[in-house]
């Protein structure tokens, strides 16, 4: 029984010491100038918040596909794309609505594009948050690098500087994308493209 005991207790301490060996060498220093003295090592950016992507399929929206379609999907915070003869699809992780009550649903359109937007807060923004002012087209415009306007006032599918808000329930009511997304996707979506927000 003794015996036992010690060969479970050597075979535990011997699999934790082969665990932690590589990073107890990896953390010795290598020229012999100690670990504060060493320049820092910096993992490469990545980008993080998005969520899974559930399928969608036109045909459960759509009649046909007789032109560009989009459908932003909220719930796996998602814009899913099609060109106009079915040929291309593409997916893109986007920002959305940070409420129920600022997240509005249905069949839309694009009726209006605009290459470095400027943005002027709503009223109800303005309610929410009374510093925000009208801001030009640049670095700190919440609309990013291209705008994409839809039929229904002050919603927008447009790009973000702020690319922690991706994945998120973030906005105020817009999809938002990366900004280099979004300057793909404006450039494959003309005005009148059809638009669904699920």
């Amino acid at each position: 029984m003794t015996q036992t005991r010690l060969t479970r207790r050597f075979a535990l301490v011997a699999g934790a010491s082969a665990l932690l060996t590589p990073t107890i060498l990896r953390a010795a220093p290598q020229d012999g100038a100690p670990m504060s003295a060493r320049p820092a090592e910096i993992a490469a950016a990545q980008r993080q918040n998005v969520s899974s992507f559930r399928v969608i399929d036109w045909r459960d929206h759509f009649d046909a596909l007789d032109r560009v379609t989009l459908i932003a999907d909220t719930r796996s915070k998602a814009l899913h794309y099609w060109a106009k003869d079915g040929t291309d699809y593409r997916l893109y992780p986007t920002s959305v609505p940070r409420s129920e009550e600022l997240t509005k649903r249905g069949y839309t359109r694009i009726v209006r594009k605009k290459v470095g937007p400027d943005w002027t807060p709503t009223a109800s923004m303005i309610e929410r948050n009374p510093e925000l002012r009208y801001m030009p087209p640049g670095p700190d415009n919440p609309l990013g690098t291209h705008a994409m306007y839809l039929d229904w006032p002050a919603y927008l599918i447009h790009g973000t500087h702020d690319t922690r808000k991706i994945g998120r329930l973030s906005s105020d009511g817009c999809i938002g994308l990366y900004n280099e997304m979004i300057a793909e996707l404006y450039a494959l979506c003309p005005v009148g493209t059809q638009v669904k927000i699920i």
